[in-house]
C-alpha cells in the first residue's frame, strides 16, 4: 500500500471540507503497539459539521472494527458527547494502476 488506510482518511476528511482533522493514534514503544484514542479512534475531524471519531482499516476488516467499537467501555460516552462514529473501510480494486478506494464506511454513532 503506496499510503496508510489513516493517510487516506485523512485526505479524504479534508476534501470533505472538514477544517480540523488530526490522528489520534499514537505509538506505544513501550508496549509496542498502536493505542488509540479512548481505544477505538483513529482520527479524528472537528468543524462546523460537528466532532467526527473515525476508525480506520481495510475493508476486509470493517467487521473486526465495528465489533471493537461495540465492546469498547467508552462508546457510550462519546455517543452521549454526541459525536459522529464511523468505520472507514480501504481498498485496491484489481487491475494495473487502481488507485485506493474508500470502499465501505460503517456508521457506529
Amino acid at each position: 500500500m503506496s499510503a496508510t488506510p489513516t493517510e487516506l482518511t485523512l485526505r479524504q476528511l479534508r476534501a470533505d471540507g472538514w477544517p480540523l482533522v488530526q490522528v489520534v493514534e499514537v505509538w506505544n514503544p513501550h508496549a509496542r503497539i498502536r493505542q488509540d484514542l479512548f481505544g477505538l479512534v483513529d482520527v479524528l475531524a472537528v468543524g462546523p459539521q460537528g466532532t467526527l471519531a473515525v476508525q480506520t482499516t481495510s475493508r476486509a476488516n470493517v467487521s473486526a472494527r465495528v465489533r471493537k467499537i461495540a465492546d469498547s467501555p467508552t462508546i457510550a460516552a462519546i455517543r452521549e458527547a454526541g459525536w459522529t462514529v464511523l468505520v472507514h473501510g480501504w481498498h485496491q480494486p484489481k487491475g494495473p494502476g487502481t488507485r485506493w478506494v474508500l470502499g465501505r464506511v460503517v456508521d457506529v454513532s
